[in-house]
């Protein structure tokens, strides 16, 4: 299969929100993934909170799946707080949040571009620091995001108690 990787426009919320959902829905770990719901892919997308990518299978058309990337800025919920980045460096933290891909398309390795062009979008718009959280034993996405040069900073409780490893990559 090849796919065509293309940024998701702000019209996309529903659609994106939709694949975050389903593919939540087929886990059996429900605590490993914390799923953004259509109002956090809105508030990400329309109102320039994040960036979003979606992953189309090209000979079906089909949306095979979708990464959400969210800009934080200074708030509270900007994990470089957790690892106790100044504040004058918040500003260039970008969470690699929500990554969902169907289960007929895994194994395609389309976390990994997905993640790498958002990566490059981020690096051009100045950010520095991209940082993720993953359950400590969901091996399977923490393997692959070390893959990509991310390290586990920290562990400990975050969305209302969810035990998650924070995972960082500094860009240059």
């Amino acid at each position: 299969m090849q796919f065509l990787i293309e940024r998701a426009v702000p019209e996309d919320y529903l659609i994106v929100a939709d694949v975050i959902q389903s593919v939540w829905q087929q886990i059996q770990q429900k605590d490993w993934f914390v799923a953004d719901d259509s109002e956090y892919t809105c508030h990400t997308l329309k109102e320039g909170n994040g960036i979003g990518y979606k992953a189309i299978e090209k000979d079906s058309g089909a949306l095979a799946g979708v990464f959400l990337a969210a800009l934080p800025g200074n708030g509270e919920e900007n994990l470089g707080r957790d690892i106790g980045l100044p504040e004058i460096e918040l500003g260039k933290v970008a969470h690699m949040e929500s990554i969902a891909i169907r289960s007929e398309y895994r194994g395609n390795g389309l976390q990994h571009s997905m993640m790498k062009i958002a990566e490059e979008e981020l690096r051009k718009q100045g950010y520095r620091y991209l940082m993720c959280t993953v359950h400590p034993e969901n091996r399977y996405s923490k393997n692959n995001i070390i893959k990509q040069g991310y390290q586990v900073v920290l562990t400990k409780e975050k969305y209302g108690g969810y035990l998650r490893d924070i995972l960082l990559k500094k860009l240059s």
